[in-house]
């Protein structure tokens, strides 16, 4: 009788637990539920990870040997070796070629084109940089860029300012594409001005579209809302690399890492493959094929007919060549590449202050905030459609014990606490608008194909043998959505969850 009475109550007990637990996850912390209306209408969502926008590629993060680690030919000694770690962040597979860029400027025509022509006019390539005093190549000034022949080839004659706009445009258009696949906004190819889809108007209540199906609010009191950053939903920026991204996914020393259960990497490398040559090496029908387009010699810049070695006179398609190990293609050779970083001889890491800058190096803060109104939230956007912003003075950072000013350029290399002076124009050309450049280009000897070399150029500037590709970066775990320790975790917060 009395191991009846105990069954009962176990019975019982686990029926009221189960009643008053219902269906709904319940705070660790608290024990209140989410996503419940009686609850207060917190949320949490079920999200499966970032996912990889159009053409990008997922480069898990490491540490690594940033810096010329080969004998500097130029005695320029402007990349010193040093220990870094990169976070995990995406990178397009390619370079943006002359067929994306184009889609770009059509779409700043059609929407900016009638009210602000300066919008599409200042986002044109320079096709004049293909012209030479003692050279004919005027063909490709009109070609090159517009011509379908070279639709997969990669754009040129971008500047750094320039490039980073595109990058702005593509987030847009990308986050505005994850919402129309998943039915919350209409498709309206009709925006004009102001009134266009932008990212952080759009997360500001500034930017409504037409709505086809918001998401459900737990709040009690509503119906439904927009799409809001916690959501997981919309990606990051797109952005250029920064130089210490660039340089790690060129090498990708994962490919020659020993084996999966340590840390050791076999071989430096020279070029983003293994080997001192430039010729595919495996015994099979590849072998001695060339590993990218460069200029072999003085006036050889293809090989011979009938024997073409890297079969490109200038830039060739974005796709071509094999990839390195993260499966980036022309991470040497074909152009040149724009990165996010600011150029100084001594690099963004310096003796005085190594410690502090060893982890996602970069040079190049100029740091801003949103302009917001009385009650905190953003006042009106731009006639670009774009939240305002204004750069941080160096009087409000001095409170703060992570950094001190608004700009930070020159922070140990060029200002009074390092005691150096850049005299452009007199002594350098390196001013606070010369921007990194790393790769070598079709144009370039195998010196320049070395990830750890640099060079610089003014970021309003463009050439025909830079162009550019973009990064984004990597929020949640490094290794991707799928890592046995994000999966532990998630396992682990399940048998947290209190019973009630």
């Amino acid at each position: 009788m009395k191991n009846l009475l105990k069954l009962s109550a176990v019975c019982l007990g686990a029926i009221l637990m189960m009643t008053s637990c219902g269906s709904k996850e319940r705070s660790s912390t608290t024990g209140w539920k989410y996503n419940d209306s009686d609850w207060g209408g917190f949320e949490k969502v079920d999200y499966e990870g970032q996912i990889a926008g159009p053409n990008l590629v997922l480069i898990e993060g490491g540490t690594f040997t940033m810096g010329q680690v080969e004998q500097d030919v130029t005695y320029d000694f402007n990349n010193i070796p040093r220990r870094v770690t990169v976070s995990s962040f995406y990178m397009d597979e390619t370079e943006v070629s002359n067929i994306d860029y184009r889609e770009y400027l059509f779409w700043s025509k059609r929407v900016f084109g009638e009210s602000y022509p300066e919008v599409y006019l200042n986002a044109l390539p320079d096709t004049l940089v293909w012209r030479e005093e003692l050279a004919f190549n005027e063909p490709f000034v009109e070609t090159y860029f517009r011509h379908p022949s070279y639709d997969l080839y990669p754009v040129v004659g971008v500047s750094w300012l320039q490039a980073n706009e595109y990058c702005k445009w593509r987030t847009d258009r990308v986050n505005e594409m994850l919402l129309i696949e998943r039915g919350i906004l209409e498709n309206t190819p009709d925006q004009k001005d102001e009134n266009n889809f932008n990212t952080e108007s759009y997360l500001a209540g500034q930017y409504e579209g037409t709505v086809r199906r918001n998401m459900k609010s737990y709040v009690p009191g509503t119906e439904d809302r927009p799409v809001r950053l916690e959501d997981g939903i919309l990606l990051p920026e797109y952005r250029l690399p920064t130089e210490a991204e660039w340089e790690y996914a060129a090498l990708a020393l994962q490919g020659n890492q020993a084996s999966e259960k340590d840390e050791l990497i076999t071989d430096r490398r020279i070029y983003p493959w293994n080997g001192k040559t430039v010729r595919y090496q495996r015994r099979d029908k590849s072998q001695g094929t060339i590993l990218a387009n460069f200029k072999r010699g003085k006036g050889d810049y293809m090989g011979m007919a009938g024997k073409l070695n890297d079969n490109a006179h200038i830039p060739s398609e974005v796709g071509t060549y094999l990839p390195n190990d993260f499966g980036l293609y022309n991470m040497a050779g074909n152009v040149s590449e724009w990165t996010l970083d600011l150029y100084r001889p001594l690099t963004s890491i310096t003796l005085q202050d190594e410690d502090n800058h060893d982890l996602n190096p970069y040079r190049g803060n100029k740091f801003r905030t949103k302009i917001l109104d009385e009650d905190g939230k953003p006042i009106e956007k731009d006639s670009l459609g774009r939240i305002r912003y204004r750069y941080v003075e160096d009087d409000e950072a001095q409170d703060r014990e992570n950094y001190k000013r608004g700009l930070v350029y020159d922070y140990l290399d060029g200002d009074q606490e390092s005691r150096a002076l850049y005299d452009y124009g007199n002594h350098t050309l390196v001013s606070n608008k010369s921007r990194v450049i790393k790769g070598g280009s079709w144009a370039d000897r195998a010196y320049w194909m070395s990830p750890g070399a640099r060079r610089f150029k003014e970021e309003d500037k463009s050439d025909r043998y830079i162009g550019f590709r973009c990064a984004m970066t990597r929020t949640g775990a490094p290794a991707g959505n799928e890592t046995k320790a994000g999966n532990a975790f998630k396992t682990k917060r399940k048998k947290r969850k209190r019973r009630y």
